[in-house]
C-alpha cells in the first residue's frame, strides 16, 4: 500500500511539474524539443572523463527572480525555470533577457540520499554564464567567474541537523557590456551577432565522495613510445594516499601504476591501437584513490593513443601530422547553438547529432568557434573520431583589424582584471578539454576580437599544453609566434600569406546563403556572405570552392574550415537550417566532395 501510494505521490508530482512548464515563444524549435521532459532532463552523467555510479540530477524546475543588482535574496520569485536552459531561451519557460543592471536569482531545495551516510557530497556545476555565487542553507559557500568551464563545492559542513536543504545561486552577467570572454552573445542581435546567454546553462548535480576523492585526471599519450602519462588530482595530496591507474583493452587490465596525487604517472602498453577519425579507438580507464591500503574513491574513465604533430613534406612545407602521417583537417565552423535552448541542447542526443551529422557529411574535424561545449560533446567526438580545434571564446573587444600582413593591426588595451580574468578562463578550458583525443588544436583568439599579449599568450599555451598544436589568432592579427598561420577569405578559398616557418590553413571561407521559409529565426534581414535561391546552387558553388580548395593545398594549405555547420539567428551560412529540420546541400554530393579534399595531402 505504502509502496503504491509513493508511486501515485511521484507520478502526481510529474504531472503538476509539466503543467507547470512549457516552451515559451514563437521561434524555431528542433525536433527535441517535444522531448525535453521537466522531470529527467539531461538525464546522462555529464562528466564522462570522471564518472562516479552514484549522484543526483538537481537539473528540473527552480524558482527564479530578475533583481537590480546588489540586492539581497528575493522575499518572492517570480516564477518557474528549467535548469539547465539559460534565462533568455525558449525552454527555459521564461524566455526573458537580464541585462548586466540585474541579477539572476535561482533557488530550490534537495535532500542527500540516506546511503550516502557518511560521506562527502560534493555540489557541482556543468557552466553558469558568467558570476556565479552560491548558497547552501542560507550560507554563502563560494563563487566562480567564468561561462563556460565547471566548478564544484564540498557542501558537507553545511548540511548538518537538516533534511531538505535550501540551494540558491545569484548570478551576474554584463554580456558585451563586460570584459568577459562572451563568443557571440550580444545585448543587440543582428547579423553574425547572437541573443544574449544568462545563468545555469549545463547540468547541476550531487554526488557522495570520501573525504579523500578524486578531483582531476589528465591524461596524455605517447605513441612514439607507447605511454600513457596520467596525473590524477585529490582532495588531499597526503603521502599516505597513493593512487592506482588502471588501463584497460575490452575490459582486460594491460597497463597499471600506483603513485602520489599530482605526480605524472607512466604507464606503457606496447603497439597500443591508435585513435583516428577512421578508427576512434578508446581504452577504459578506473582511477582510484587509497588511503592506508584502503579505496576511499573509484572513477570510471577513457583515454586513446593518438598523436598530433607537424613535420616537412618533400617539398618543405610543413604539415601537420596525426599519427605520424599527413592528414588534411577539414571541417566546419561550429557554433554550437540552437534556437529553442540557445548554448544548451535540448537532449544529449541533440548534442551528438551535429557530431553525427559531420561524421556523415565527409569531414573529419570541427572548429568550434568561440564556444566551449559541455564535457559529454567531447565525449560524443572522441567516440565518434572527430578532430576538434578549440576556440577560446572572445571577449573585451575593439582593437583594430588587419589579416593581410603580419605585426599589423593593434592589440586590444585591457585592463589588469580582464588580462587576470583572461587567463583564468583559458586555463580553466583547457583543463577541461586536455584529455580529449579529438581536441587536436588550441585557439586562442579569433580575428583579433579582443587580441592582446598574443606571443605571450601562444608561448603559455603551448607550455601549458605541449601535446597539441596551437593556432595563436584565427584570421586575426599574425604575429610570428604558435605554430599555425591562419587566414580567412569570403566567400571562396585564397592565399594571401604564407609563412615558411608555420604550418599554413584556411581557417574561414563558404559562409553560402540559402534562406529558407518557415526555417527561419526572425522577419528581418538574414544573413550570408553570399545568397543562392535553392539546393542545386548551393551544392554547385560548395564543390566549385572545394575543387579551388584543392588547388591551394599543393602550394601549401594543409586544413580548412567551411562555415558553417547550421544556420544561427539571423546568418543563413549553414549546411543544415538552424532547427536541423533540413540538410540545404545534397549529401552525397558533400561527402564525395569533403572526402576528395581530405585526400589531397597524400601521407
Amino acid at each position: 500500500m505504502k509502496k503504491q501510494f509513493l508511486v501515485c505521490a511521484l507520478l502526481a508530482l510529474a504531472m503538476t511539474a509539466s503543467a507547470q512548464w512549457k516552451p515559451v515563444g514563437d521561434k524555431l524549435k528542433t525536433p527535441w524539443t517535444e522531448k525535453v521532459d521537466p522531470n529527467n532532463v539531461l538525464p546522462e552523467y555529464p562528466r564522462p572523463q570522471m564518472e562516479r555510479t552514484a549522484w543526483v540530477n538537481l537539473n528540473g524546475l527552480w524558482d527564479y527572480a530578475i533583481k537590480p543588482c546588489g540586492e539581497v535574496e528575493p522575499v518572492a520569485f517570480d516564477g518557474n525555470i528549467l535548469v539547465p536552459f539559460a534565462i533568455e531561451s525558449s525552454l527555459s519557460g521564461v524566455q526573458k533577457e537580464v541585462g548586466e543592471k540585474n541579477e539572476l536569482w535561482y533557488k530550490r531545495t534537495f535532500t542527500v540520499p540516506s546511503a550516502w551516510k557518511n560521506k562527502d557530497v560534493l555540489l557541482n556545476f556543468g557552466a553558469v554564464d558568467w558570476k556565479a555565487d552560491v548558497y547552501v542553507n542560507d550560507i554563502l559557500i563560494g563563487s566562480h567567474k567564468g561561462g563556460f568551464t565547471p566548478f564544484s563545492f564540498n557542501i558537507t559542513p553545511y548540511l548538518a541537523g537538516k533534511s531538505t536543504h535550501k540551494l540558491v545561486v545569484r548570478v551576474w552577467d554584463p554580456s558585451d557590456k563586460g570584459y568577459q570572454p562572451r563568443g557571440k552573445q550580444t545585448s543587440k542581435p543582428e547579423g553574425i551577432w547572437y541573443t544574449p546567454v544568462t545563468g545555469i546553462w549545463q547540468t547541476v548535480w550531487i554526488e557522495p565522495v570520501a573525504s579523500v576523492h578524486v578531483t582531476s585526471i589528465k591524461a596524455i599519450p605517447n605513441i612514439d613510445n607507447g605511454t600513457l602519462a596520467v596525473t590524477v588530482g585529490a582532495s588531499c595530496a597526503c603521502p599516505s594516499n597513493i593512487v592506482e591507474v588502471k588501463l584497460l583493452d575490452k575490459g582486460q587490465v594491460v597497463a597499471t601504476a600506483k603513485g602520489l596525487a599530482g605526480k605524472e604517472l607512466r604507464l606503457g602498453v606496447k603497439n597500443p591501437t591508435l585513435w583516428d577519425p577512421t578508427n576512434p579507438y578508446l581504452y577504459d580507464m578506473k582511477v582510484s584513490i587509497a588511503k592506508d591500503g584502503k579505496v576511499q574513491d573509484e572513477v570510471k574513465s577513457y583515454t586513446a593513443f593518438r598523436k598530433i604533430s607537424k613535420k616537412r613534406d618533400a617539398n618543405g612545407i610543413l604539415r601537420m601530422q596525426l599519427n605520424n602521417k599527413n592528414l588534411f583537417h577539414y571541417g566546419p565552423l561550429d557554433q554550437g547553438w540552437w534556437p529553442d535552448g540557445l548554448y544548451t541542447a535540448p537532449t544529449d542526443e541533440a548534442l551528438a547529432f551535429d557530431v553525427v551529422k559531420t561524421k556523415e557529411w565527409g569531414y573529419n574535424m570541427i572548429r568550434k568557434h568561440v564556444k566551449v561545449e559541455p564535457a559529454r560533446w567531447y565525449y560524443h567526438c572522441d567516440k565518434l573520431g572527430m578532430l576538434v580545434w578549440q576556440d577560446m571564446p572572445s571577449g573585451d573587444m575593439g582593437n583594430q583589424w588587419a589579416p593581410h600582413q603580419y605585426n599589423a593591426g593593434t592589440d586590444k588595451k585591457r585592463s589588469a582584471e580582464s588580462i587576470a580574468n583572461y587567463d583564468q578562463e583559458w586555463k580553466e578550458i583547457m583543463d577541461l578539454c586536455v584529455s580529449n583525443p579529438s581536441v587536436v588544436v588550441w585557439v586562442p583568439f579569433n580575428e583579433a576580437w579582443g587580441q592582446f599579449d598574443t606571443e605571450r599568450v601562444a608561448e603559455w599555451t603551448a607550455a601549458y599544453d605541449p601535446s597539441r598544436l596551437v593556432n595563436p589568432a584565427s584570421g586575426g592579427n599574425h604575429r610570428p609566434t604558435g605554430d599555425i598561420l591562419d587566414l580567412h577569405n569570403y566567400p571562396g578559398p585564397a592565399m594571401f600569406l604564407f609563412d615558411a616557418e608555420r604550418v599554413n590553413v584556411l581557417g574561414e571561407y563558404g559562409g553560402i546563403g540559402l534562406a529558407l521559409e518557415d526555417h527561419l529565426w526572425w522577419n528581418k534581414r538574414n544573413w550570408g556572405y553570399i545568397q543562392f535561391k535553392n539546393s542545386d546552387e548551393v551544392t554547385a558553388e560548395y564543390v566549385k570552392y572545394a575543387n579551388e580548395l584543392k588547388s591551394f593545398i599543393d602550394r601549401g594549405f594543409s586544413a580548412a574550415v567551411y562555415t558553417q555547420t547550421t544556420d544561427v539567428e539571423g546568418e543563413v551560412n549553414g549546411v543544415m537550417t538552424y532547427d536541423r529540420k533540413v540538410i540545404k546541400m545534397n549529401e552525397a554530393t558533400l561527402r564525395k566532395t569533403n572526402q576528395e579534399v581530405i585526400k589531397s595531402l597524400s601521407e
